[in-house]
């Protein structure tokens, strides 16, 4: 005879599981079907609105809903990743990253690299989901902003931190505007927010014309929750 404790115990499991697979297919279908088709749509009206004249009446409201479309977009991967996190999908970091210009349709004609020094390890979904959007915020701006050539993530796994680079070869960022407060429409000002929530260093390289590097630092203790590293350093680059 089963005792009772244990038959809770894997109907509790059982149950879990089909929790958790429920929310892994919910995000699959919502970044599938409603946020691509956000994402289509953005962007079918952002060519709308460049053909628009400068004195046209139409083209305010427009682009007043574009803002709107936008800011449904980004709540919508939000609620996407939420999702994922809190289901255990979290995708290494390397996989994460590379999914971002796809996931955001860019199309521009530049070179586009990830390389992973030391051996990837398991990060806290909390550190992960910060981590994560950081270094997808540094690469939106890159790609949208920057004009770049060249764009690359460095992610290394040292055995006291983890640290991700953005950095690209573009037109860089003025200085003046980094002091005048003006760097709020990048999203600087939430990487900086984010990285003190998980007491990590965040640092922005960048001059006029001579390309950006955002850098991420984040204490071992933090990002690796006490766990040791196990095996050979390993380098790959995508």
């Amino acid at each position: 005879m089963v005792p009772m404790y244990s038959f809770l115990e894997q109907s509790g499991h059982l149950e879990q599981r089909i929790l958790l697979a429920e929310r892994i297919r919910v995000a699959q279908e919502l970044h599938d079907t409603l946020l691509q088709g956000l994402i289509s749509a953005s962007m079918q009206l952002q060519v709308a609105l460049e053909k628009f004249s400068g004195d046209s009446l139409a083209k305010p409201p427009v682009t007043r809903v574009l803002q709107l479309l936008k800011q449904a977009i980004e709540e919508s991967r939000n609620i996407v990743l939420r999702l994922r996190s809190s289901s255990g999908e979290n995708l290494d970091l390397e996989h994460a990253f590379s999914e971002v210009n796809h996931e955001f349709g860019f199309q521009q004609r530049l070179a586009f690299r990830i390389v992973v020094v030391g051996r990837p390890r398991q990060l806290p979904s909390a550190v992960h989901e910060h981590v994560y959007l950081i270094g997808r915020e540094a690469l939106i701006n890159a790609f949208r902003h920057a004009d770049a050539k060249n764009i690359e993530v460095e992610l290394e796994y040292a055995p006291r931190r983890l640290r991700v680079a953005v950095r690209d070869d573009g037109r860089g960022i003025d200085e003046r505007m980094l002091q005048s407060g003006l760097y709020k429409q990048w999203g600087l000002q939430g990487m900086r927010e984010r990285s003190e929530k998980i007491g990590a260093k965040l640092r922005i390289w960048s001059r006029h014309m001579a390309g950006t590097e955002v850098e991420l630092s984040v204490p071992g203790r933090v990002a690796f929750g006490g766990e040791r590293p196990s095996g050979p350093a390993l380098g790959s680059q995508t």
